[in-house]
């Protein structure tokens, strides 16, 4: 146990770390590639998956990212921007079906350490805009 909690806490150091300066800039979109490679990387350094998951996990990943862009893709040509629900539920879908397939590749333990640590982590994190705060006197 102590073992996986050090690997955890490893895992989010590291990646915060490119960020700790603030990288500046706008963030570009990950391909679907790069997203699932992301995720299996994270996974199989945490829980060692074997080679074989490892593979099926990417491409099933793969997949469902590609599916994911091309849904956003067909919501966002309608013209109008669409309501937050309707981009929630849609994002929801395609999370519920992710955490699906990783649940067949890990045990229920490793689960609820990448549902509770690992996975908060890897979420984008919101840039403070350049006007600082409101609290700010002078």
């Amino acid at each position: 146990m102590k073992k996986i909690l050090i690997t955890v806490l490893a895992i989010v150091a590291i990646h915060f770390t490119p960020f700790a300066q603030g990288g500046g800039g706008q963030r570009q979109m990950q391909t679907p590639e790069q997203q699932a490679a992301k995720i299996v990387h994270v996974l199989d350094s945490a829980f060692k998956l074997t080679p074989a998951n490892a593979g099926k996990l990417d491409t099933a990943l793969t997949v469902l990212y590609k599916a994911q862009n091309d849904r956003m893709k067909e919501i966002m040509a309608g013209g109008e921007r669409p309501d937050r629900e309707t981009m929630m539920a849609e994002s929801k879908k395609y999370t519920d079906a992710r955490d699906e397939m990783i649940k067949l590749m890990i045990t229920a333990e490793q689960f609820k350490i990448w549902k509770e640590t690992i996975e908060p982590s890897m979420r984008p994190q919101r840039q403070g805009g350049a006007g600082g705060g409101g609290n700010r006197q002078n």
